[in-house]
Parts: C-alpha cells; structure tokens; sequence
C-alpha cells in the first residue's frame, strides 16, 4: 500500500515546455513527495501522449478527451479511439478535459457545446470520471451537466474559476473542485470565497502544469512540486495543517479516480 503523499491531480507533463527535461523532471518528484499526478489531454495527440507517459512511470495516471479549444478539429470517429484508449489501458482512469471556454472561443461555441456533450455521453457510457475545463460558461456548462445529471463516477472541474454560487451546484450534482495555483494569486477573492466554503471532502488540489504557477513563481513554467503551495495556502485558509491538506486531498483524488493501493 502507498503512504500518502502529494496528488497533483491536473497536469500536462507531455507539453513542449518540458521537451529539455521531462524525464528528469519526473523522476524527480517522489524524492519531492508528490507520489501521483494525473497527465491530461487536451486532443488526440496529448491522449495519445497521455496514455505513452501513463504507461511509462507506475505514478503517472491518465485522462484523455479533447478540450474545448480544440473541438473543431473534432472528429466523429474520435469518440471511439478515446472510448478505445479508456478500456485498454488501466492506468487511463477519466475523460478529460472536456467542457465550454467562451473566455478565448478558440472553437464556435455550438461546436464547443456539441463535442462536450459527445464526451459527456462517452464518460456515462463508460463509467468514467470526468474531468472538465469550464471557463466563462457557466450557465451553459451547467446545463449540460443537469442533463447528464450525477454521472456514474461524478466529475471534477479543474482550475475552478466560477462563483460560490457555481460552486454549490455542481457539489450538488456530485463534482469535486479542482484548486490550483490561482488560490495563491492576490487578486484571488473569488476562488478564496469557494475554497473557504467548500468542504475538504470535496477538493483536489493542481499545478495545471505548466500554466499558473503559484505565488511566488507567477509568469514562470510549473511543475508538480509546486502543488505544494496550494495545499499550504488551503491549510491556511482552513485552520488545519498543511499535511492534513495533503493527506485528506491524497485520499480524496486516490478515491475519485478509481485508484486502488
């Protein structure tokens, strides 16, 4: 059985910012306490790169799906690798990240909409946690997410950046919150008003490596070790220890996945 310790549950280890020195960067990280991270897709390629690295290193696990930047370059039959990718590999343990971003609409909305519901129907189809990027689509996401209703393994939403509002409904329809390093950010009220309400039970702590970087290293590449000021800004906003952060986040992400010691 493996102590607990760090679970960075969000991160894109195969991205080119680490083509210099992922592997070293990766064996590194159990010596720095993080004993698991999730890698995530973003399209075909970074699935296919995600289930490459999850099969490679016994503590990276795996979620593949097509973000929603990337929906447009969907295709039908692509439901049907990722269905593939899930079942033969067991280090594949979500669908992700799927969702809507009417932030930067890199892809029309309608096919945003579209492409997520497909992922949606895939997940239920599957069993699958899902692991979803929502970003200044709230209300439409949300519908989304009542139409599938609670899904068989729930969901999380990643680097959370909706109200307290957003956030009590969809810890009613069964989703974790995804927090990372955004909670350390001095603009951050938002997300200290959602981390402060909601329970431990219900939180899973991320670097979304190598984007947002905590506080101190804003602006700089990130890395899974940095997750480690998630959890101490979490301890201080919740009065516990930094290690009972990563304690009960360990157990929380271990159980969310489907990840048996």
């Amino acid at each position: 059985m493996t102590d607990y310790g760090i679970f960075d549950s969000h991160v894109h280890l195969d991205d080119e910012r680490y083509n210099d020195d992922r592997e070293e960067l990766i064996q590194a990280l159990p010596g720095l306490g993080v004993k698991r991270v999730v890698n995530i897709g973003a399209d075909m390629k970074t699935s296919q790169n995600t289930v490459d690295l999850a099969n490679k290193y016994d503590y990276i696990f795996g979620a593949v799906g097509v973000h929603p930047h990337d929906s447009i370059e969907m295709l039908d039959e692509d439901i049907d690798t990722l269905a593939k990718m899930y079942n033969d590999n067991k280090k594949i343990v979500a669908i992700g990240e799927i969702g809507l971003d009417y932030y930067y609409d890199s892809s029309p909305r309608d096919v945003q909409r579209k492409r997520f519901s497909d992922q949606m129907a895939l997940a239920k189809d599957l069993s699958a946690p899902v692991v979803l990027h929502i970003r200044d689509a709230y209300e439409d996401a949300l519908e989304i997410m009542k139409f599938y209703g609670k899904m068989p393994k729930n969901g999380v939403v990643h680097c959370f950046s909706g109200s307290v509002e957003f956030a009590r409904e969809v810890l009613k329809l069964g989703y974790k919150v995804g927090i990372g390093g955004v909670l350390t950010f001095s603009n951050a009220k938002k997300l200290v008003s959602v981390a402060q309400e909601v329970s431990m039970d219900d939180i899973l702590i991320e670097t979304d490596c190598p984007y947002m970087a905590p506080t101190p290293f804003r602006g700089q590449r990130n890395d899974p070790s940095k997750v480690l000021y998630v959890a101490r800004k979490i301890s201080e906003l919740k009065g516990i220890s930094e290690d009972e952060v990563i304690k009960i986040t360990w157990n929380n992400a271990n159980s969310f996945f489907g990840i048996l010691d």
